[in-house]
């Protein structure tokens, strides 16, 4: 979750010394390849094998039955992962690809025959009665130890297996259609600002430059483009989140947050803790947000136009030759092994890094199994924030270094966990920027973008939190039309941001922004989360100094195979205990502090 970065200025022309776009030609040469078709055949293949194996369970010994189809198991995800990334890092570069459309939609077909005959086997296995002695007594299955736990917690809420293939048919037309739509429908809509057109993503960029009356056009422009789409997205979000409740309905869960928590491996007690503590400590982020409006010349708090606009003096720009030198250097004095990775990364075409038409927006880092290596997408621009944006897209990149040793099928994070080393990575880079800067100016653009980032993911993803919680309880007996969901959306930030903003300047439309709604149920909380996690992580490597770090490197490689709070227990930390997480938000609280005092 980073921010997007935009200028009118072209630095393609003028960064010729670093690769452009990631190299997608090690994974396939293209959907022509004759790899892609193999690798598609047989992984139909595998599926098929695996539906037969699944059929004799009733015959044969549980444990040879057992490893096979973890075997087939094993092997389908590879191929299926290898398949799909490749199609999906395409249609991410370009959504006008439709031809990576149809590939993914060809994939998801043959991935979809699966529902039925994985769901009798997990409906074999959590009956077994001497199930997890059979995992102890064999060497691969017992790296499977925590997946065959959760198996067995989880089978009261599985399907019978026609019931589960059905379901999963059902969603390709249905909540994963609807989703595309989304993404299509923000990713072309065209975008009316001074007289000439550009894409929701430069528009949104926009909203960090230095000139206020730039910020404030762009914001009445990125509002205005929505009425062309919003009528769809509701659409979209009303179906997707109907289709959510149908399931958990069907499954037998009490919710879809106690759904989102159960498929997180996260307990109630550690989300109710965390946001106690964020309740605590809201008041001071409304502080900070009133300290920016009062020096920007507002006396309502601050208007959601100008909460990205930069202060203080750092407007030197990266080349990303010049990016990967500091990070490097960063880093080198963190961890060595991370810091050659981040070379790598650079070096070895893994990033895409400039905005174009049909491009995604925003970043991420997506882990490709098949070549033990990552690919990142970025919107750079060369400002400082989009150096931070890389550091924490190498963050995930590195959390995938940390775990590519596991299994195949042990290679899932649990959403809450997996912010964790990317934030880390921006504490690192962040703590080192300020202790270097060179004066008083320096100090507060660094501070102050450090603090427009915590105001995200404790004030923003609260709102959006908020938000879906309320979209969750009305949906059952309501079609919420656009209006409606803007009212929610306001209703949401103004209990999230208090006072700290104007309310005569939100944003009702970010419920159409923001592709989290569209997609993983309750995607807004495990921000807060990681990045809390990573600031309670990163005050221990403060006290701790070198020690620290094989401790946090078995933190990251524990997080597939354990629950959150299994996972903490590594660092010696309680999550269900609000006192970690209000020492957490406390390190914000100081910066917060010395915000308001640079600002006078």
């Amino acid at each position: 979750m980073r921010k997007m970065m935009y200028n009118e200025k072209n630095y393609l022309q003028e960064d010729t010394a670093m690769n452009e776009v990631w190299n997608l030609r090690v994974i396939y040469a293209g959907f022509e390849d004759p790899q892609y078709e193999s690798d598609l055949n047989k992984l139909k293949e595998c599926v098929g094998d695996y539906a037969a194996a699944t059929a004799k369970l009733a015959q044969g010994d549980p444990l040879e039955n057992l490893k096979n189809c973890i075997t087939l198991e094993e092997e389908i995800t590879r191929l299926g992962n290898k398949l799909v990334e490749y199609a999906m890092l395409r249609q991410s570069a370009d959504a006008r690809d439709a031809q990576a459309g149809s590939q993914i939609g060809r994939v998801m077909a043959v991935a979809s025959s699966m529902a039925a005959p994985e769901a009798a086997f997990k409906d074999w296995a959590s009956k077994l009665p001497n199930l997890m002695e059979l995992v102890a007594s064999d060497e691969i299955l017992k790296e499977y130890t925590f997946r065959f736990q959760n198996l067995s917690k989880s089978s009261k809420y599985l399907l019978s297996g026609q019931a589960e293939a059905v379901m999963a048919k059902m969603q390709l037309s249905g909540g994963n259609a609807w989703s595309d739509l989304h993404g299509y429908l923000t990713s072309t809509v065209p975008v009316s600002y001074r007289g000439k057109t550009i894409n929701l993503s430069a528009v949104r960029n926009l909203a960090y430059d230095p000139d206020p009356a730039v910020r404030k056009d762009a914001y009445e422009a990125e509002l205005a483009c929505y009425d062309r789409i919003k009528d769809s997205a509701a659409f979209a979000l009303n179906s997707i989140k109907l289709e959510t409740l149908s399931d958990c309905e069907l499954r037998g869960y009490a919710s879809p947050l106690a759904r989102t928590l159960e498929h997180s491996n996260m307990e109630q007690a550690t989300l109710d803790a965390m946001l106690g503590a964020m309740d605590e400590y809201s008041p001071k982020f409304w502080q900070y947000l009133k300290a920016k409006g009062k020096a920007l010349g507002h006396e309502n708090g601050l208007p959601w136009y100008d909460l990205f606009a930069p202060m203080g003096n750092a407007s030197t720009k990266f080349t990303t030759q010049e990016a990967r030198d500091f990070l490097v250097a960063q880093f080198e004095g963190f961890c060595a092994e991370e810091a050659q990775m981040i070379a790598d990364a650079f070096d070895n075409e893994w990033i895409d890094f400039f905005p174009r038409e049909g491009k995604a927006g925003g970043a991420f880092c997506a882990g490709v199994e098949a070549i033990g290596q990552s690919r990142i997408l970025t919107n750079f621009d060369g400002a400082f924030g989009d150096v931070v944006t890389l550091a924490h897209e190498l963050g995930h990149a590195w959390h995938n270094e940390c775990i590519k040793d596991h299994r195949v099928l042990n290679h899932d994070c649990s959403m809450p966990l997996a912010e964790t080393a990317s934030t880390f990575n921006e504490c690192v880079v962040m703590a080192s920027a300020i202790a270097k800067a060179a004066d008083d100016n320096e100090k507060l653009a660094l501070i102050e973008s450090q603090l427009q980032d915590a105001t995200q993911i404790i004030c923003d993803i609260y709102s959006r939190f908020r938000f879906e919680k309320s979209v969750f309880e009305k949906r059952p007996e309501e079609f919420m039309h656009a209006d409606t969901l803007c009212q929610l959306m306001t209703d949401a930030q103004k209990a999230s941001y208090g006072d700290g903003l104007d309310e005569a300047t939100l944003h009702p439309y970010m419920w159409v922004c923001k592709g989290h709604y569209y997609g993983p149920t309750f995607y807004n909380f495990p921000y807060a989360f990681g990045g809390l996690f990573a600031r309670g992580l990163y005050a221990q490597y403060e006290k701790e100094g070198a020690a620290f770090i094989p401790k946090y490197i078995r933190l990251l490689h524990t997080t597939p195979v354990a629950s959150a709070e299994e996972v903490a227990k590594v660092a010696d930390i309680d999550l269900t205990d609000k006192a970690f997480w209000r020492a957490a938000l406390q390190t914000i609280a100081d910066q917060i502090d010395l915000f308001c005092e640079l600002v006078k």
